[in-house]
Formats: C-alpha cells, structure tokens, sequence
C-alpha cells in the first residue's frame, strides 16, 4: 500500500469517527457527556483537516468548482423557501 492509499484509508476512517462522535454529541444525556464527545469531535475534525491539506498538496484530493450556473439557480430555489 502506498502514501495515497494509506492516506485515503486514513481520511475515510477519521471521517467515520467524526460521524459517530457527532451522534454521540447529540445523543447525549448530560452535560459532561456532551462536552466530552464535542471535545473528541473537534479533536477528530482538526486531524480530518490536517488529513485533507495535506492530500491536496500533493494532489492526490482532487475537487471539482461545480458550474456557476448550478450554484446560482440553487441559491435562487432556496431563497423562495
């Protein structure tokens, strides 16, 4: 297995900690549960971020601007709601 694939493995599972730990964010019944999941979900989202920087860097995250046109006509359908 080699960097980009490990990386990708890696962001994949980080991205699944974050689920969970935002359902338990939400999920829980006090106080100090609660803060202790948001604590581990911002903890698991700046390791999601480092992650994501730096597979963009090397070019292995490659994202695509979607069509202005899209953009504006789904501003526009929201904006009616």
């Amino acid at each position: 297995m080699g960097d980009k694939e490990l990386m990708e493995s890696e962001l994949l599972v980080i991205k699944g900690v974050c689920d969970l730990y935002e359902h338990a964010t939400t999920e829980s019944t006090t106080a100090e549960v609660h803060k202790a999941f948001k604590d581990a979900l911002n903890e698991s989202l700046n390791i999601q971020n480092k992650l994501y920087n730096i597979m963009v860097e090397k070019g292995w995250y490659q994202t695509e601007m979607a069509p202005q046109d899209k953009i504006d006509t789904l501003k526009q359908k929201n904006q009616n709601k």
